[in-house]
């Protein structure tokens, strides 16, 4: 590990591939890098070569990845301590408030996930959770997770930067996410037999493909992406069928780049998206509602889907981009005790 610049903020995650989350520290380590402020991005573990490193280096952004761990996460603190430690995620999370309260610096934690979680990611919620008031700071990405949350944690939207806009309005109704229960990829592919005319695309990978992608043949199964932002283009719509939701990157993003998205009314979702004008909202696990979201957007004409598409961007440049959020959350990080450094 490099020696870690004074008063830097660790962004601590651990993660094997890219999904919102990890979308989420890129677009803040940028946000921070950019108004010069010392960020490191810090794996917990080295799972193998991850995506992110290509787009931290390319950004100049530092990024570590420690021994894996408790252990290796309390060497490389008292090592070289940050001047705060931000957490992302369950494990990462307990690890981090515990190393920070034993090493007398600020840590803020961020909880992004609005499912439950399987088996004993249940429990490792549950945990995470408990540990939360040993954090200086709480964040939670929508109002149903901070409602599970102590008192004091704030809500503060996810962000990305806005991006040009469409020039063509493609017919592909897209899904974009993990292939796992929580996220609905079910529940998107029983949807492809009620839009005539409409290609209907994931993009993913997850436990679920297999078993998708034999039983829904008209559904083309795109797989994994190393970066969505070249195939913002192709997609007309995105079809958020999530069961649980915290505030998703994937409909940010997409809204950034001016395609609207259909959704269930979950998590941070209904603050997102007026319906009628920059999107369509349905109720939870309404699916003959949103086949007719699918198909009001298969219905518009030119003018129509320019104009929802210039709503979606709107929005965005309104209430989600780093000028919008960012000051926001440097102020829970100063609140927490963090102290501004000058590179």
């Amino acid at each position: 590990m490099s020696p870690a610049a004074p008063g830097a903020i660790w962004l601590l995650l651990n993660s094997r591939s890219f999904g919102g989350v990890e979308s989420h520290v890129l677009t803040l380590a940028a946000a921070l890098h950019g108004r010069n402020m010392p960020v490191r991005v810090v794996f917990l573990k080295d799972h193998g070569p991850h995506p992110m490193a290509a787009a931290l280096a390319g950004q100049g952004i530092a990024c570590d990845v420690l021994a894996g761990g408790w252990r290796g996460l309390r060497a490389a603190l008292a090592a070289a301590p940050p001047g705060l430690l931000h957490t992302h995620g369950y494990k990462v999370g307990v690890f981090g408030r515990v190393a920070a309260r034993l090493g007398g610096f600020p840590c803020v934690s961020t909880y992004h996930a609005g499912e439950p979680g399987p088996g004993m990611v249940r429990y490792y919620n549950i945990l995470d959770r408990a540990t939360a008031g040993l954090a200086g700071g709480i964040v939670a990405v929508s109002r149903p997770i901070a409602d599970r949350l102590p008192r004091r944690t704030r809500v503060i939207d996810n962000f990305v930067p806005l991006a040009a806009g469409p020039t063509r309005w493609p017919r592909e109704a897209a899904f974009v996410g993990r292939l796992s229960f929580e996220k609905g990829p079910d529940l998107f592919c029983r949807l492809s037999g009620q839009a005539p005319g409409v290609e209907f695309v994931v993009y993913g990978d997850g436990p679920l493909r297999a078993e998708l992608q034999a039983a829904y043949p008209r559904v083309r199964f795109a797989g994994q992406q190393p970066a969505m932002a070249p195939l913002w283009g192709e997609i007309g719509l995105l079809c958020m069928t999530s069961r649980h939701e915290g505030l998703p990157m994937a409909a940010l993003e997409a809204m950034a780049h001016g395609v609207p998205a259909a959704a269930f009314a979950v998590g941070g979702l209904p603050g997102l998206i007026d319906a009628g004008r920059n999107g369509w909202l349905v109720p939870p696990l309404d699916l003959p509602a949103f086949a007719a979201a699918v198909r009001a957007w298969a219905d518009l004409d030119a003018a129509g889907r320019a104009a929802c598409s210039r709503a979606a961007q709107a929005t965005i440049a309104a209430r989600y981009t780093p000028e919008a959020v960012l000051p926001r959350l440097l102020e829970v990080y100063r609140e927490a005790g963090w102290r501004a450094v000058d590179r």
